[in-house]
């Protein structure tokens, strides 16, 4: 049967939105905060020859229009303040994560708490800014080598730096906001709202090509049977879940005995999330932004023989891509999302213990047992849904660029955001039930006060 606090839930209303007016302000405060990101992807950088970077952009093809432009919505092609988007801060919070689970003094730092957790934070900002001022100055050389500058020199350097680190630094902030004050996650909202404002463009660009020739009908017909085809897999394997059954046994509290519960401990088939996607296509993507922007590509015989066989498409690109996903699903979830010795002792101090096992290193072992063979699943389906678009796009000529990552971006901010609106429509209604009963219960009150006054 199920609880009050299900049936609450699944008799939520998305009607109630209209009453639920905090929630309302949340999310006009987040659709202002997004609709001020992108109206920052079109301010230009100061010093940028905006006809010479157009014809360059349509030149370099998908190399750095890719998967780059993509987080930064298209603000990189535009040359925009924002062009370096959010991904300096998701670099650099992955690699705190990662430092945090391999230096002991940072581990120490995550366990006191919230002020441990403001001090990581401020190592995330430090990073986020150093990535940043490395990337700006790195990308200002590249402007410069393939003569998109009005005037190069060091000024026009410093100008774009000074403008890229601080949209940057000014999109984590707005991002930060939309957590504290709005609705969902807002690093992943703003990465959400790039992807999503450059889908019209590409699928206008895609039909426009059915109706000149270049794609055949029976094409176009396929990719959309397959996008949808590929959510709905998206959508089943994020909610999939592998249920470990906990035992609780009898035990006091307070003058009263509570009876043995059973509970389960839910383990994702893709603890990892997005990060391992996101991780192996920067890096495989890395040679290739390179040369796209030194000189035209020529960039030497090294670089040439690399891109011809790492570039996109090519079958070692592929494979060291599929391992790379593979490496990072696993090396990630053991050592930040789900570490099996911290789940056995919390468990062991709360007196719970899976039927069967002992508690301590036994719970440890079977935790790993499970997860390793969970994660053979989780890591080949996103190897799946990151390598089928790869595929698709060099065997057929797709004229733009549909990435397996976007996609998982898409449809798991989605997800959460629904989840948190929910949640929130839901403490709405408690509300509401408490406020009635108080009423009720004044209005009882008073009643009972209403008698005959004694004379």
């Amino acid at each position: 049967m199920a609880s009050a606090v299900e049936q609450m839930a699944a008799n939520t209303s998305w009607a109630a939105l209209g009453k639920a007016t905090d929630l309302r302000n949340r999310i006009l405060f987040t659709l202002g905060l997004l609709i001020v990101y992108r109206l920052g992807t079109y301010i230009p950088v100061p010093g940028i020859d905006g006809g010479a970077l157009r014809d360059f952009m349509e030149q370099a093809g998908q190399g750095i229009g890719g998967m780059v432009s993509m987080f930064t919505g298209g603000a990189l092609g535009r040359m925009g303040i924002f062009a370096l988007g959010i991904m300096p801060y998701i670099s650099a919070s992955i690699i705190v994560q990662l430092l945090t689970a391999m230096v002991p003094a940072l581990e120490q730092l995550k366990k006191e708490g919230e002020s441990g957790r403001k001090k990581i934070n401020q190592y995330t900002r430090y990073g986020t800014v150093l990535l940043a001022l490395f990337q700006a100055y790195g990308l200002a050389v590249s402007l410069e080598a393939g003569d998109l500058a009005h005037d190069p020199g060091w000024y026009f350097r410093a100008a774009v730096v000074i403008t890229l680190v601080g949209g940057t630094m000014f999109l984590m902030w707005l991002g930060e906001q939309i957590t504290a004050r709005g609705i969902g996650n807002g690093i992943s909202l703003i990465i959400f709202v790039g992807i999503v404002a450059e889908i019209p463009a590409a699928l206008a660009q895609f039909f426009a090509s059915g109706r000149s020739g270049a794609v055949s009908p029976a094409l176009i017909l396929g990719v959309i049977v397959m996008v949808i085809a590929v959510i709905m897999f998206v959508v089943f394997m994020e909610r999939a879940l592998r249920k470990i059954t906990i035992q609780y046994p009898r035990r006091q509290v307070g003058m009263k005995m509570t009876e043995a519960q059973s509970s389960h401990l839910p383990i994702k088939v893709n603890p990892a999330g997005v990060i391992p996607a996101i991780f192996a296509s920067s890096l495989l993507l890395l040679p290739t932004t390179i040369a796209t922007f030194s000189q035209n590509g020529s960039s030497g015989p090294i670089m040439s023989t690399i891109l011809a066989y790492f570039g996109p498409g090519q079958p070692l690109y592929l494979l060291f891509f599929a391992a790379m996903i593979v490496f990072f699903a696993y090396f990630y979830t053991f050592n930040v999302s789900f570490k099996p010795d911290e789940v056995a002792d919390n468990l062991k101090k709360q007196n719970g213990f899976i039927p069967g096992v002992r508690p301590g290193q036994k719970t440890a072992e079977r935790l790993e047992y499970v997860v390793n063979r969970v994660l053979v699943l989780g890591s080949g389906y996103l190897a799946l849904v990151c390598l089928l678009p790869e595929i698709l796009r060099s065997q057929f000529a797709i004229p733009f660029y549909f990435g397996g990552t976007s996609v998982l971006i898409v449809v798991s901010v989605t997800m959460d955001t629904i989840q948190q609106v929910q949640s929130h429509l839901l403490a709405h209604q408690y509300e509401g039930l408490i406020q009635k009963s108080q009423l009720r219960g004044k209005g009882k009150s008073k009643s009972k006060r209403k008698g005959p006054a004694r004379r």
